[in-house]
């Protein structure tokens, strides 16, 4: 009787672990057939059971019915956004753990994964559509595990830190992607404007410096960099800085406009002219070299009318009329240049009331009470 009893036993075991086995053959065959919905619930009971959960082929199948559902524009909306690819993912990888890379279903697991690349990628596209950031990087890690070196679904991952303002992922998602040796002047560009957004200037140096190893002759770097320095207020340095960018970008008036007012600065007026005349030469009508050649000019012409003005008589009466006739000459030089800035810059208080001072000091009253007139209405 005890014989028979233990008999029974046994037979009620293999009777379960044959329940289970076949669990996961129909979930193959029901895979097979295109019926998807039945084969995940074979297979979802399966991975549970104590008897089929340790075998490499259970989750192998399991991977197989996930992915095409992920794949069918019918199956896949009965699963929740990326789970289908994300699911398939770790079975693959439970597959490959139980059986090794060269085992039966190990080996066809690690083919999967890598054909499971795209479809992660596109489920980190779909969440970052729809918003869902936190979604979109979880398939793109998933993505960059299936594939370590490609460079791709790192920098999806930075944009999707970057959309939910997770500025510290981002950029370290985008020092990986330099450690990876990638370059692409966009994600320089990005990584630059975190660093202002984090109003972090070191940081923001530290990125142009970087675009400029991997991008010498990027003229938009070079003119980030030379802002910089002069935001700083290193003119001086700047002035190879902008040797290096006019080289690049001849044609760039601006360029020239900038040396000349840092030359200015440093006391090099001959030196400052030059690259004023050539701003204009570049662009006539380029506002800041107008302005500042004018500027010299009627200086020039004020420096003489202030020394005139301090001769006794007897001097005046030797020289002083030659002297203002010089200053007068300045002067007059002076207007065309104030004239082409104000039609740059048609509301600049500064150049209406340099070119009211001029008019002015030219006997041209109509013009000057003009002046003084734009002026008066700016203030309302």
């Amino acid at each position: 009787m005890k014989k028979l009893l233990l008999t029974l036993v046994a037979a009620a075991a293999l009777t379960s672990a044959s329940a289970q086995n076949s669990a996961v053959t129909n979930a193959i065959l029901n895979q097979r057939q295109g019926l998807l919905d039945k084969a995940r619930t074979d297979i979802d009971k399966a991975i549970v059971h104590e008897k089929t959960s340790g075998k490499a082929k259970t989750w192998f199948t399991r991977g197989e019915v996930y992915e095409q559902m992920a794949a069918s524009p019918i199956y896949a909306k009965s699963l929740s956004a990326g789970e289908g690819t994300r699911v398939a993912f770790e079975s693959y990888q439970k597959a490959i753990q139980l059986d090794g890379k060269d085992g039966e279903y190990g080996k066809q697991a690690v083919a999967k994964l890598d054909n499971l690349y795209g479809a992660a990628l596109n489920a980190g596209v779909e969440s970052y559509n729809g918003k869902n950031y936190d979604e979109a990087i979880n398939s793109y890690k998933m993505a960059q595990q299936i594939r370590p070196q490609d460079t791709t679904a790192y920098l999806y991952a930075a944009y999707a830190a970057e959309a939910k303002q997770d500025f510290a992922s981002a950029k370290s998602t985008y020092g990986q992607l330099v450690a990876m040796n990638y370059k692409s002047p966009q994600m320089y560009g990005r990584m630059l404007q975190i660093a202002r957004q984090e109003k972090n200037d070191q940081e923001a140096m530290k990125v142009v410096e970087q675009a400029l190893q991997a991008y010498p002759n990027n003229k938009g770097f070079m003119l980030e960099e030379l802002n910089m320095y002069l935001s700083a207020g290193r003119g001086k340095e700047a002035l190879s800085k902008i040797d290096r960018a006019i080289q690049a970008d001849p044609t760039n008036a601006n360029l020239y406009a900038v040396k000349g007012s840092i030359l200015d600065q440093d006391k090099q007026p001959e030196e400052a002219l030059k690259a004023y005349r050539k701003a204009v030469e570049v662009e006539p009508n380029n506002f800041d070299a107008n302005f500042n050649l004018g500027v010299y000019s009627f200086n020039k012409g004020a420096d003489i009318f202030k020394r005139t003005n301090k001769m006794d008589l007897a001097t005046y009466q030797k020289s002083g009329k030659r002297m203002e006739a010089e200053g007068k000459k300045f002067i007059s030089e002076a207007i065309p240049y104030f004239e082409k800035a104000m039609a740059a810059q048609p509301e600049d208080r500064a150049t209406i009331s340099s070119l009211q001072k001029a008019y002015q000091t030219m006997g041209r009253t109509a013009d000057s009470e003009r002046m003084m007139a734009k002026l008066d209405a700016l203030k309302k």
